[in-house]
């Protein structure tokens, strides 16, 4: 099965650790973030990876470089010119003929993307959402999702919230019937959230969500940088930890 991995970002926010270095390959504890999204892919058994690459790209190619230190094929689409996430992804149509996930390089998760991606073969939509539940949605993209599980609205990065209200954000995680690729313009920048999705739901697409049960975590600020290791430390994602810490869990 194919997978993308978005690892093009700057990491302006996560500034100064990303001066030097990009920022999926920050270190979350023993090694690069990036590396325990690979993993995670190759458990599920998507084997066949492109990672779009933009900002220090030769840093992320050198380190994965095919990918058979992971048992999966790693390729690598260089984006001169940044198109945004869908965008990104749209310049990949030609290999994505077949159901394919979206992932970003920069998030911790141990979701079961083969759970996933039953659900999705099931509700027979053009795309699935991996969504989680929190407490705060600020910077996030809100899911309301109806019994059926089909998406009613969504609202990118509310600036308004209710303390107490638990709210289904969207984790950046896509499954995609190729499909897709008709409803996204070619060569010009275009966004997940604030674009494509919006335009599904008004043309009454299937579009689904799917509450993923674990842990996500959107490193996307120092704060929650080290939040994260914190919860690795504390066993409270499932990935492979360094020998030393392995031991104690």
């Amino acid at each position: 099965m194919k997978a993308v991995i978005m690892a093009g970002g700057k990491g302006s926010r996560l500034r100064p650790l990303t001066k030097r270095i990009p920022k999926p390959m920050l270190q979350l504890l023993d090694r690069p973030a990036m590396e325990y999204i690979v993993e995670l892919l190759a458990m599920h058994d998507f084997n066949d990876i492109t990672m779009t690459v933009c900002y220090m790209a030769d840093v992320i190619r050198d380190y994965f470089s095919n990918g058979k230190d992971w048992g999966v094929r790693i390729h690598y689409q260089d984006e001169i010119v940044p198109l945004g996430t869908a965008g990104g992804v749209k310049a990949l149509q030609h290999q994505l003929q077949e159901t394919f996930v979206v992932m970003s390089g920069d998030a911790l998760t141990d979701f079961n993307l083969s759970q996933a991606m039953e659900t999705h073969r099931r509700y027979g939509g053009i795309a699935t959402l991996l969504l989680t539940s929190i407490n705060c949605p600020l910077g996030y993209g809100v899911v309301d999702v109806g019994e059926d599980g089909r998406i009613q609205n969504f609202i990118e990065k509310p600036k308004t919230w209710v303390e107490g209200n638990s709210y289904l954000v969207n984790t950046g995680i896509y499954i995609f019937e190729p499909e897709i690729f008709q409803y996204i313009p070619a060569q010009q920048p275009f966004d997940f959230g604030r674009e494509l999705f919006p335009m599904l739901l008004q043309l009454k697409l299937p579009l689904y969500g799917f509450e993923a049960t674990g842990y996500w975590s959107d490193v996307g600020t120092l704060q929650q940088y080290y939040q994260t290791q914190i919860d690795m430390i504390h066993g409270r994602v499932h990935v492979n930890l360094p020998i030393e810490l392995a031991s104690v869990f």
